[in-house]
C-alpha cells in the first residue's frame, strides 16, 4: 500500500550538528543519512522546476507499495536509466527500451510503473503545450502558493485532501498513471505545495509556517 507515513511528520528531538552548539528538532520519519538530508534540504521546499516536478511524479509513482527509503536509494539509478528524467526523451521510448529497463536492477522492475513513466512523459508534454508549463498546471490546485498547515503530530495529517482529489481526477482525465489522490497528496507534500512539517520541526518555520 502506498503509505503517506513515509512523508508525514511527527516530532522527536534528533541531533543535527548544523553548528557545534546547535540542537534541532525535525520530523520523525527520516532515519538514514540519506533521508535526513532529503528532509532537511528538499522535502516540502516549493519547487517550480518542470524537470524536478516531473522527476517527483515518476519517483512517487514508483514508490507505490514500497517505502520512500527504497526509492531514495535508487534515485541516482533512475536518473541514469531514464535519461536524467528528460520527459521528451522518455516519451519516445520504444518497446525495446522498455524491455531493457525491465532488466535494470537499479530501478523498480515493475512493467506497469515503467510503462507509466512513458505515458506520463507524453501527458506532461501535452500539459505543457496547453498550460505553458507543468509548474503552472500543478500549482493551480493550491492557487499558486503553498498551503501552510499546522499539524502537531502525524495523526492529524490527512492521507488526501480535496485539492489532491481534484488534482488526481484531472490528471487521470489527461492520461497520467499512478496518480491516485493519496499519491498526489504525497507529491504535494514533497514539492512544497503543502507545508506538512509538524510545527516543532525546524523546517516548518523555515518554509513559512507560523
Amino acid at each position: 500500500m502506498y503509505s503517506l507515513r513515509f512523508f508525514v511528520c511527527t516530532s522527536i528531538p534528533l541531533r543535527l550538528l548544523r553548528s557545534p552548539t546547535t540542537m534541532i528538532t525535525r520530523c520523525a520519519w527520516p532515519k538514514s543519512d540519506l533521508s535526513i538530508h532529503y528532509h532537511d534540504h528538499e522535502w516540502g521546499t516549493p519547487s517550480h522546476s518542470d524537470a524536478h516536478l516531473f522527476e517527483k511524479l515518476i519517483l512517487d509513482g514508483a514508490q507505490a507499495g514500497l517505502s520512500w527509503e527504497i526509492i531514495l536509494r535508487k534515485r541516482e539509478n533512475y536518473r541514469k536509466a531514464l535519461d536524467g528524467f528528460d520527459y521528451e526523451k522518455i516519451a519516445r521510448y520504444s518497446a525495446k527500451k522498455i524491455e531493457k529497463l525491465m532488466l535494470d536492477p537499479g530501478i523498480v522492475r515493475n512493467r506497469l510503473k515503467i510503462n507509466s513513466a512513458v505515458t506520463n512523459a507524453k501527458a506532461t508534454i501535452a500539459v505543457i503545450e496547453e498550460c505553458g508549463s507543468l509548474d503552472a498546471y500543478l500549482w493551480q490546485f493550491v492557487e499558486g502558493k503553498p498551503v501552510q498547515n499546522r499539524w502537531r503530530s502525524m495523526k492529524e495529517v490527512p492521507a488526501k485532501t480535496k485539492q489532491s482529489d481534484a488534482m488526481s481526477k484531472d490528471m487521470k482525465k489527461r492520461g497520467f498513471k499512478f496518480v491516485g489522490s493519496t499519491i498526489c497528496y504525497a507529491f504535494m507534500q514533497a514539492v512544497g505545495m503543502v507545508n506538512d512539517h509538524t510545527t516543532d520541526c525546524f523546517r516548518h518555520r523555515e518554509l513559512g509556517g507560523k
